[in-house]
């Protein structure tokens, strides 16, 4: 069992004075013995105070000596990737349970359906003439096998996929094995525009008779990465491969050179199953006055597995369970129950947080916010709130006391490529850490997520921030914001835009219908 000493909160004061936001803290009320807990004053504007005396607590704990580094360790260096319906995800389900538990915090699983598993077979393609050379390239995630024995065509350059490409290449398209190109992704548009763009560009393959899709890498030197347009959990619609940046320019130079006339086998014998049962993880702190109403800080657990998902989402998994321990820890008790929610399938198009809200959906009255943390250990900005401006004030006042950390500037965009997603369409008041990009698009997805691109320092910092935010939203007098009426959500996502990129992805005839978000 581990051993915790506790030092006088004076002394972890002046500790962390030097650290900004830290030296005007009020001085730290004295806890109780061993094993007590304490109720706090309401994080709101009516008491600031109360959400600097929260802070002087949780970060000491958050910022001393911890288990998350090596939580950390066990989840990459040993469990590795782990993608939803894998063996390697099984582990990492128990890895969080034990993690938990360890903390004393209560924590259960919650399970469902996961449509389909994946995993990806000896993927090759080999360049037939008129030039030939070895192509590195890798399986879309839940992309369909490639017929028994590959298959044999012509590759056709299309660009960029456009609608003016695809008519230049007429009827060469039929049954063809598409290059299609694209920019180096360096900043979070690149990432939203590299899952935006493929839809319509799938439906001109498809409406055109072509058999395969090849994307061009976005990232230099020869870096492969898993990545997925099927967005619902099941089988996408075509074939597709990701080629390294390098040969896919060499690809295309050489259709230049001979158009028309160069032939490729394409083989891709991915390996598909059915149906299976997948878990998401739930760790709760009760409330002391309203357990009944929940906060949510929640991670994704899973992650693709050329790498060992380290950035992309370990860290904040890590984070999650991390930001319990020290609420814990703490001995206060916040006003509502805060729930620590890891789901798995959010590679696959969060398919666990849909899960999660359906099954809870007769409780999203009783939600008063879902903060999500999923773009590595960048340094946080402040909070994408969801189109939600009601909701700033009360973030800002939470956020008080570490105002100098610059993490307290917000945004009212609606965030769509998270865990945050299906509360927010349910009219939950929901909180996207904003995060600078530091090296995690570089490392998307990629055979480089290791645990060694994370800054450790950088991910305390974030969890004293997500602790701290999750504690102020369940301890205010009064709820963060009100869950949004089906009318006030289809004005909202007129405004910031999201209908547009739910048409793109998909997701409009089942928002339409009532199937996802709330119901008309």
């Amino acid at each position: 069992m581990r051993q915790t000493v506790i030092i006088p909160g004076t002394f972890f004061l002046s500790l962390f004075a030097s650290l900004p936001g830290l030296g005007q803290l009020p001085p730290v009320k004295d806890s109780l013995s061993s094993g007590q807990a304490t109720q706090s004053a309401a994080c709101s504007a009516t008491d600031a105070s109360s959400c600097a005396e929260a802070a002087a607590k949780i970060l000491p704990q958050v910022l001393g000596p911890s288990p998350m580094k090596e939580n950390l360790r066990r989840l990459t260096d040993e469990i590795g990737g782990r993608v939803s319906g894998s063996p390697e995800m099984a582990r990492a389900v128990e890895w969080a349970v034990d993690a938990f538990r360890a903390e004393g915090v209560e924590v259960h699983t919650e399970k469902y359906t996961l449509p389909a598993t994946w995993s990806e077979g000896d993927t090759h393609l080999g360049l037939l003439g008129p030039v030939s050379f070895p192509v590195r390239l890798k399986a879309e995630g839940w992309s369909p096998a490639t017929p028994a024995g590959g298959i044999e065509a012509n590759l056709v350059d299309v660009g960029y996929g456009t609608e003016e490409d695809f008519a230049r290449s007429g009827s060469a398209i039929r049954g063809a094995i598409l290059l299609v190109h694209s920019d180096i992704g360096s900043t979070w548009a690149d990432l939203f525009n590299e899952y935006l763009r493929p839809p319509e560009i799938i439906e001109r393959a498809l409406k055109g008779g072509a058999w395969a899709i090849l994307w061009m890498g976005a990232r230099e030197r020869l870096l492969l990465y898993r990545h997925t347009n099927a967005l619902t959990g099941a089988i996408d619609k075509i074939p597709q491969a990701i080629v390294a940046r390098e040969d896919a320019m060499r690809m295309a130079r050489i259709a230049a050179a001979y158009p028309g006339k160069v032939r490729v086998r394409f083989s891709m014998p991915n390996k598909i199953g059915g149906p299976v049962v997948e878990e998401n993880v739930v760790g709760e702190i009760h409330g002391y006055e309203k357990p009944d109403e929940v906060v949510i800080l929640g991670a994704h657990l899973d992650s693709w597995e050329l790498g060992t998902g380290a950035l992309d989402d370990g860290c904040n998994a890590a984070l999650v369970i991390e930001a319990a321990r020290a609420i814990k820890a703490t001995g206060l008790l916040p006003r509502r129950t805060i729930r620590f929610v890891l789901f798995s399938g959010e590679e696959q198009g969060t398919v666990g947080s849909y899960e999660y809200v359906r099954a809870h959906r007769a409780e999203m009255d009783k939600i008063r916010a879902m903060i999500a943390f999923d773009a590595g250990n960048g340094r946080v900005t402040g909070f994408s709130l969801g189109g939600r401006r009601d909701i700033e004030p009360g973030v800002g006042d939470i956020l008080k006391p570490l105002e100098s950390w610059g993490a307290n500037e917000h945004t009212v965009d609606a965030s769509f490529g998270t865990d945050n997603f299906d509360f927010l369409l349910e009219g939950v008041p929901n909180l996207v850490a904003n995060q600078e990009v530091s090296n995690y698009l570089a490392n998307y997805h990629a055979a480089s997520d290791t645990l060694d691109k994370v800054d450790i320092r950088e991910l305390k910092l974030n969890t004293a921030l997500a602790a701290l935010t999750a504690w102020g939203i369940a301890d205010r007098t009064e709820p963060l914001g009100k869950r949004l009426t089906r009318a006030e959500l289809e004005v909202l996502v007129k405004e910031t835009g999201l209908d547009q990129r739910m048409k793109l992805l998909g997701y409009w005839d089942a928002w339409q219908s009532g199937a996802r978000g709330r119901k008309p």
